[in-house]
């Protein structure tokens, strides 16, 4: 173990490169990530064999392997770097109105499409002058991303965590049914199982939930047809008799597109929770914890009852 004066000869951006290594495995997505060309890669490699006195990566074709040391030094260094980062943001602070600063976050596609154009009006009339990189997400890439810290936050759907990873409960997902037809009146079961479906493949846990409610009803629907995205949607169900299940933000931003209007679903379906999720080492940075507030308020403010009353009244007001 080192004592505090061999720790001298430590360099952060040298353990920032192991660690990046460790989720890449290769040099050149490394050198990507970090804004580094490949001979500073390489030559902070040869830094850190000589800092470990290991070979720490061996070349397997394109892939860096790590050793069993890399492995070892890898499992302690992580909390390690957090704790530092987290030491280091408690020094800083944070002025929303001049800020300059960036921030990595990831959004599920129902959330950038629905809610984001919203929350980025407020938050830059708080701070013009940010940047916010957004990474789209689903619930089985974000704890990926928060890992190797591409992203310091993420807004998805119930999600498995890392373990150093923060989270917050922002509001349940309400399920409405989208259509376009002219039908009056609201479909009953019967209707919405003989009706094909659209289904926007990123909702897995949403899309599981409505087939397995149906199974157990003995009942079954008729999926015709699958997209990766939401904004795909309004121009796809127009003049058809096509239906879609969408989360009730998204149904309340695309009520009038197209003829769309939105209603009950006619099955009562496990409820769904959307959460807000950080990095360990993002928890006390000033910055990252003013976005975190921005999201948050943002996110929760409006009561589920009073959305969802909304959202009722707005066959209505379309058909008018």
């Amino acid at each position: 173990m080192m004592n505090r004066n061999e720790l001298r000869r430590a360099d952060i951006s040298l353990l920032v490169v192991f660690e990046t290594m460790m989720h890449e495995r290769n040099v050149s997505r490394v050198g990507e990530k970090l804004f580094l060309g490949q001979p500073a890669i390489s030559a902070a490699l040869g830094r850190l064999r000589h800092l470990f006195d290991d070979p720490l990566f061996i070349r397997t074709g394109r892939v860096m392997e790590p050793t069993s040391r890399a492995q070892e030094i890898f499992s302690n260094l992580t909390p390690a770097l957090d704790s530092i980062a987290a030491a280091l943001g408690k020094s800083q602070t944070f002025e929303p109105t001049t800020s300059e600063a960036s921030f990595h976050v990831g959004l599920s596609d129902d959330i950038e499409y629905a809610l984001l154009p919203s929350l980025l009006r407020r938050i830059r009339v708080d701070a013009p002058n940010i940047r916010l990189v957004v990474r789209r997400v689903d619930q089985w890439q974000l704890p990926q991303l928060l890992t190797s810290g591409e992203i310091s936050l993420g807004i998805s759907h119930t999600l498995q965590l890392p373990a150093n990873a923060r989270s917050k409960h922002l509001r349940s997902i309400h399920p409405m049914l989208l259509r376009a037809d002219s039908q009056a009146g609201a479909l009953n079961l019967e209707e919405f199982c003989r009706r094909p479906h659209a289904v926007v493949s990123s909702m897995g846990n949403i899309i599981e939930n409505v087939d397995r409610t149906l199974h157990s009803l003995g009942q079954q629907r008729k999926v015709v047809l699958a997209v990766p995205q939401f904004s795909a949607l309004p121009m796809l169900l127009e003049d058809s008799n096509m239906i879609a299940i969408v989360p009730e933000y998204v149904a309340q931003a695309m009520s009038g597109l197209c003829g769309l209007r939105a209603e009950a679903v006619p099955i009562t379906l496990p409820q769904q929770e959307l959460s807000m999720v950080w990095r360990g080492a993002a928890h006390s940075d000033p910055g990252e914890r003013w976005l975190r507030s921005r999201f948050s308020s943002f996110l929760s403010e409006q009561p589920e009852e009073t959305a969802r009353h909304n959202l009722l009244t707005l066959p209505i007001a379309a058909a008018a």
